[in-house]
């Protein structure tokens, strides 16, 4: 009888401990709030995913280590394509996500941003810049934000830092027909140009068949006489079109934007093809102030090389919600919809200074107000154009 009332105890003690694991974990869970991301760690853009994962990784062990509200992150790998980016968000779907650094690409995040919005998730892009991202042809996406500048404000400026600075009198532009970030970009700075009088002399187009071979477009831009060629393509292509200018002899002044950020990193691409050449970003990281000398000193302790704007973006988008976590007073236990309505709240009435600009605000449908800087590539390095 001993022996049996034994095993009972045993048993029950067993099914107890069982019982305890099977409470959905809560005893064994940390206690922090999900923080879901996707973006390209492997493949041609993934100097873009790691920078941002780097960038928003540092910020979370900072914020982490003042032992306040607590961060968990999780970034899936989505090649920068909307497919695998669909999937990534059932990924971070099961892990339980309750805020989101939605994906570092527009090309892959336009596809989900309706996801966002129908399942109430709330999402702040350090790097998406498209318009899709936030809003569509018929409704805006209620819980979709960006970090970085919108295309259409990237666009608009850059006509006006190079009209204002005197860069060029006549421009060419090439871009890429099949990738909405290109095309959005191309699409404002021509209608910029033609308001501010700025002369546009030759128009160049690839897509993913051709994005190799540029001689005719560069032929195109030399004939009619361009002295600056603007680029709105990301930093492969852009490598090949400094490398091709160079061996025809063509040397215009060279101006990108964001997308050409992580060039310098590029393997393989000799960096002194870039010398000279300007970039609209919305982050220097020579500049002087102490939140920028912070970042730049620990990432640099942390990955041993200089943050790009992409990692400074998604350094700024982690702040950013963790203040909005903060004043919202958003707990870990909150589901994901409760804290996307304190979000929007949050993110339409506040103001934040980051390392990419100071009296950061958001419009009601998700765009970033901050000011533009130029950076030039001076002796390998970015530094402050100004």
């Amino acid at each position: 009888m001993k022996k049996f009332i034994t095993l009972l105890l045993v048993s029950l003690l067993a099914l107890s401990t069982l019982a305890g694991c099977n409470n959905g974990g809560k005893k064994d869970e940390p206690k922090t709030i999900k923080i879901g991301a996707s973006g390209p760690l492997t493949g041609g853009a993934a100097i873009y995913g790691q920078a941002v994962k780097n960038g928003a990784m540092l910020a979370i062990a900072e914020i982490n280590a003042k032992n306040g509200l607590q961060l968990d992150f999780k970034m899936e790998d989505d090649e920068a394509d909307s497919t695998k980016a669909d999937t990534a968000y059932d990924v971070l779907l099961d892990w339980g996500m309750q805020v989101s650094l939605f994906t570092v690409t527009s090309g892959a995040g336009t596809g989900v941003a309706p996801r966002y919005d129908e399942d109430h998730i709330f999402a702040l892009t350090p790097s998406g810049s498209a318009t899709t991202l936030v809003y569509s042809d018929t409704k805006v996406y209620e819980t979709t934000f960006q970090m970085c500048f919108s295309d259409p404000n990237q666009g608009v400026g850059a006509a006006d830092y190079i009209k204002d600075h005197n860069l060029g009198t006549k421009v060419a532009i090439i871009y890429k027909s099949d990738c909405v970030y290109s095309t959005g970009i191309m699409q404002k700075f021509v209608a910029r140009a033609d308001e501010i009088g700025l002369e546009i002399v030759f128009q160049g187009a690839f897509d993913d068949s051709s994005a190799t071979d540029f001689t005719t477009q560069l032929q195109g831009a030399k004939a009619a006489g361009a002295d600056l060629l603007f680029l709105p393509i990301y930093y492969e292509p852009a490598s090949s079109i400094l490398k091709q200018a160079s061996d025809m002899g063509y040397a215009p002044i060279f101006f990108g934007v964001d997308g050409m950020d992580g060039i310098l990193t590029m393997k393989g691409f000799d960096t002194s093809l870039a010398e000279g050449v300007y970039l609209l970003t919305p982050f220097a990281a020579d500049a002087t102030d102490d939140l920028t000398v912070h970042f730049v000193t620990e990432y640099q302790k942390a990955y041993g090389e200089i943050p790009n704007q992409f990692a400074a973006d998604a350094y700024d988008a982690v702040y950013a919600l963790y203040k909005a976590l903060v004043a919202g007073n958003v707990t870990y236990d909150m589901n994901a919809k409760t804290i996307a309505d304190i979000m929007i709240a949050q993110f339409t009435t506040m103001t934040f200074d980051g390392v990419t600009g100071t009296n950061v605000t958001w419009s009601a449908n998700g765009e970033v107000s901050k000011a533009p800087k130029a950076v030039v590539i001076t002796n390998g390095v970015y530094v402050n154009a100004e």
